[in-house]
């Protein structure tokens, strides 16, 4: 281990994946010097491993924080528009249920891999911005702001001094254990019992969808589910969410004949068109799904943690890239606001982004009960239709609560709020026109009413 302690750049950033980039290049436009640091090796030119990248799905807030900073031409060619859902029933018929009023409220699909290629090939541009791959951030010692920077190819450590260091390295950050070892420190984690698993529909010959292109695929199945979002080369990412225990789980298929039979009886129209099923789910590794909650998310104005290291969330509003990036812009915002003064800054930053993050995280469990079951009831489907009816009617006096996550940048926490109180209203209203029909009934059936 060297003790050589290297000259401190203005901002080090912790991270090179999707927040942590995009962090940097909006410190690096502010003109500060930043130094980014990353455990794997360069994507760009390394084989990334597999069945790890979920695919995303971009809205308004993840799009408003890269426009910011003039990288919309250079990721919507990369991306899928998704007009809404596309649900499978188990005898394979097709429900559609539009994302949002307009055909202009969509998502758009986009590879983890393309758009996190696509953020460094910009960070490549800011010569201010200096990038290290295969440097794991180990540890961070608080009291002399000194970093331990591993090269995972040899193991040997350095230290780093740091000036003011930004934690963007996932759910198990290093950064934010330096933090936890701080008096009063709170932090929980919260595994679901359930996991993931990513399979592969390939492109028919010729490069074609093999399903149509502008939905996320649903098959629904009470317990468990599958989705499928669409690629640029034709295929589809497939994602199977299912226990880890118990009667239908991971545990239970262990051979080829099991995992064939699963697929049969519960996703029979997608199994023939998924030739590398088995070899992908034997191979692909199953993935846990953790929430995670802490505070504070600063120390001293020296430190500051951002997306998933700060507020990892479950996967299922699709929103955890975008609120990451949403931390980025909003951190570039209090920055500004204070002139730099980070201690200032920090404060501001975690003061409007921890309440909102931590609504997002109860929205996302929320959305993983609604998708798995309740997207395939009537009663589920007639309530989203008379939802988009008083939209239409009222206008953005009533906006349902997926439209105020994925296509304003309403705070998180007010859209959470603001919908509980529509759905009270809904609640009497429907309520009130059930009696109005029973009491419409009555009087047709009663002898005297005639």
């Amino acid at each position: 281990m060297s003790d050589e302690l290297m000259v401190a750049p203005s901002f080090t950033v912790c991270g090179a994946g999707l927040a942590g980039t995009l962090a940097a290049l909006y410190l690096a436009r502010q003109g500060n010097r930043v130094t980014l640091y990353e455990r794997l090796p360069d994507m760009r030119t390394h084989a990334v491993p597999r069945g790890r990248s979920i695919n995303l799905a971009l809205s308004r807030r993840g799009l408003h924080a890269l426009e910011a900073l003039g990288l919309a031409p250079v990721i919507h060619p990369l991306t899928i528009p998704m007009r809404g859902r596309m649900i499978h029933s188990p005898q394979g018929e097709l429900t559609f249920q539009p994302y949002g009023r307009t055909p202009e409220e969509t998502i758009f699909s986009i590879s983890r891999h393309q758009l996190n290629c696509a953020l460094l090939d910009a960070a490549a541009h800011w010569p201010n911005l200096e990038i290290h791959f295969q440097s794991r951030c180990a540890g961070l010692h608080l009291s002399s702001m000194t970093l331990e920077i591993e090269d995972t190819r040899t193991r040997a450590v350095r230290h780093v001094s740091a000036r003011t260091v930004v934690g963007a390295d996932g759910a198990f950050s290093a950064v934010r254990q330096a933090l936890q070892r701080t008096d009063r420190y709170d932090y929980a984690q919260t595994f679901l019992p359930h996991g993931y698993k990513e399979l592969t529909i390939p492109a028919l010959p010729g490069g074609q969808h093999a399903l149509e292109k502008n939905y996320l695929h649903i098959w629904p199945r009470q317990d468990f589910m599958l989705i499928a979002l669409p690629n640029l080369d034709g295929s589809f990412t497939c994602t199977l969410f299912l226990a880890h225990e118990g009667a239908e789980s991971f545990a239970t298929l262990t051979d080829e004949d099991a995992i064939r039979r699963f697929f049969d009886r519960y996703f029979p129209d997608v199994t023939p068109l998924m030739p590398t099923l088995v070899e992908d789910f034997q191979h692909n590794p199953t993935g846990s799904m953790v929430t995670i909650r802490c505070f504070p998310w600063q120390y001293a104005g020296r430190v500051v943690l951002i997306g998933d290291a700060a507020h990892a969330v479950v996967p299922f509003y699709g929103q955890g890239m975008n609120a990451s990036f949403e931390d980025c812009f909003v951190l570039d915002e209090c920055l500004r606001q204070h002139n730099g003064d980070t201690g200032a800054a920090f404060l501001d930053y975690q003061q409007r982004r921890k309440i909102n993050t931590d609504a997002l995280a109860e929205l996302a469990y929320e959305n993983y009960l609604e998708m798995r079951a309740k997207v395939a009831s009537p009663w589920f489907l007639m309530r989203r239709r008379l939802e988009y009816a008083l939209s239409n009617l009222l206008g953005d006096r009533f906006l349902p609560l997926y439209t105020m996550v994925s296509f304003t940048r309403i705070p998180y926490a007010e859209a959470r709020a603001r919908a509980a109180r529509q759905d009270r209203w809904l609640d009497v209203a429907l309520a009130t026109l059930a009696l109005l029909l029973l009491l419409a009934l009555l009087w047709w059936l009663w002898p005297a009413g005639r």
